[in-house]
């Protein structure tokens, strides 16, 4: 893989966390996305797991809104997304992104874990992949490629890391929908 396909999943992702269509990304925008991944999953907007996720939600906001320089309540257009993400991908690397995406990765195995274990099997990925627009089709084989030790489960750090790898341009699987 490469930057040029890791910049065209960052390309997709601003076009997916757009939802309103305007061109611009606030964070009417992100709480949007994370509401309709709740509601996808049939979660309940009021429960504590679907409070977490929009807090995760916001929380990637402001930080991406801090790094494009407009700063919480402002409008991140799609330059400044790219060229945030570029560097939060290409500069400043892994630890980065894990601070920017482990409180949304979190948020979501709790929304998606229904035996309460504190990871995510195939089935609750699959449900997760498919509450962001992904064919179930694709989620069952996704699974099987990202759940490389073969136990059947994904922790917080395995997720993690499939996001990561997913958005450097290291993993071949569909992951936005």
């Amino acid at each position: 893989m490469s930057t040029a396909a890791a910049n065209e999943r960052l390309v997709k992702r601003f076009d997916k966390w757009d939802t309103d269509g305007n061109g611009v990304l606030d964070a009417a925008d992100f709480q949007s996305e994370a509401a309709r991944i709740a509601q996808n999953l049939g979660k309940d907007a009021d429960s504590p797991e679907v409070r977490e996720l929009h807090s995760a939600f916001i929380g990637l906001y402001e930080y991406l809104a801090d790094k494009a320089g407009v700063g919480a309540g402002g409008v991140i257009n799609r330059q400044q997304f790219l060229d945030a993400t570029g560097d939060m991908l290409f500069k400043e690397g892994e630890a980065s992104f894990n601070r920017a995406l482990s409180p949304i990765v979190k948020a979501l195995i709790r929304l998606c874990d229904e035996d309460h274990d504190g990871q995510i099997d195939a089935r609750e990925f699959q449900a997760w992949l498919s509450g962001v627009g992904v064919p179930l089709s694709e989620a069952d084989l996704a699974f099987q490629k990202v759940d490389t030790n073969g136990d059947g489960r994904l922790s917080e750090d395995e997720l993690l890391e499939v996001v990561r790898d997913f958005h450097f341009g290291r993993l071949e699987v569909e992951l936005l929908g």
